[in-house]
């Protein structure tokens, strides 16, 4: 079998990949660590991820994307090589196409970075496509009808939302906040409020286990451990669910603030179509709990998670780059 065609979804936190008739082959961390010395590349994906924190001085793990687009090009495009030969050791190919998603509010400059990145990593034709349109293929909103559909698609990096119909965006916004600033809020958060420094994957691990934006009937509580940030000794302490919704209070309004700014932007008969069909959320950050209710609330625009929220950009992309003839013309970006 000949592995033509690959869909990427090449997020700041996971990449994934997704093969046409197979679906998603792969989901790892988007991190690699280096040798400190020589740059040269010591692990990726998970062997690289539990190694954040964790590095002696000559090893350096970091994510080569930051807020949704390229840091490091040359890190980006060795882990891009790293993934697409993975697959190779398992499918014969010529170089594939690639369709990358990317967010709707890149430059031109960051747009042909990735391009660039993919053709660079082996692929044949490289394509872009905005990831709230992906996010919303992959939903299986369709796009293409007149009606307008709105997306919230809150990533690692980045949180857009987009109104779409006729297959293409119509009003959108891209914040470069997302999982990553979350994390870093709950950082701050358990140092200002416990005096204990933790580090980023701590963060995760609350967000992910207890996390909330609005207050819970019956509160969920975790014990943590890191350092006093004043003796500098270990130290373990239970934090709350309550402690996240008040960690995340700002961080989420930017997110709302950016939803309101695209609904005001969207034309009336598309706003009266949004209201009727509701807003479909993706992403990460759409898992935190309760976050359809605060949405619904504050826009008064009833909100739903799509289903598998974290998989549907890649499994857009996918579909996307199956029926290139079908979505070439409204959706891509290509080179």
């Amino acid at each position: 079998m000949f592995l033509k065609k690959i869909g990427i979804d090449l997020g700041t936190t996971n990449v994934l990949v997704y093969i046409p008739g197979k679906g998603i082959v792969i989901n790892e961390p988007s991190v690699v660590a280096l040798d400190a010395a020589t740059s040269k590349i010591v692990a990726i994906g998970k062997d690289a991820k539990i190694m954040i924190g964790r590095t002696p001085e000559s090893i350096i793990a970091s994510h080569p994307l930051k807020d949704g687009v390229i840091a490091n090009y040359k890190v980006t495009q060795a882990m891009l090589n790293f993934y697409i030969n993975k697959l190779s050791n398992r499918i014969k190919f010529v170089r594939p196409d690639v369709m990358v998603a990317i967010p709707a509010g890149v430059t031109s400059t960051e747009k042909r970075a990735v391009i660039d990145a993919t053709i660079a990593a082996g692929a044949k034709n490289a394509y872009v496509i905005k990831s709230p349109i992906a996010a919303a293929i992959g939903a299986g909103i369709p796009i293409s009808t007149p009606e307008g559909h709105m997306i919230i698609d809150i990533g690692g990096g980045t949180s857009e939302v987009a109104v779409i119909a006729l297959g293409d965006i119509v009003a959108s916004t891209s914040v470069r906040i997302g999982g990553q600033k979350m994390d870093e809020a709950i950082i701050n958060y358990v140092r200002k409020k416990y005096n204990l420094v933790i580090g980023e994957q701590t963060a995760e691990i609350i967000k992910i286990n207890i996390g909330a934006i609005m207050n819970l009937k019956k509160e969920l509580q975790m014990e943590i451990s890191g350092c006093n940030a004043i003796t500098g000794l270990p130290e373990s302490i239970i934090v709350s669910s309550g402690d996240v919704v008040l960690a995340l209070h700002d961080v989420i309004n930017e997110i709302i603030a950016a939803v309101k700014s695209v609904l005001q932007k969207t034309p009336p008969e598309l706003a009266s179509d949004v209201m009727d069909k509701g807003i479909v959320m993706a992403g990460g950050g759409s898992m935190l709990r309760n976050i359809d209710q605060l949405f619904s609330k504050v826009t008064g625009v009833p909100c739903e998670i799509a289903e598998d929220p974290l998989s549907v950009v890649a499994k857009g992309t996918g579909i996307a780059i199956e029926n290139l003839d079908a979505y070439k013309r409204s959706v891509l970006w290509s080179k």
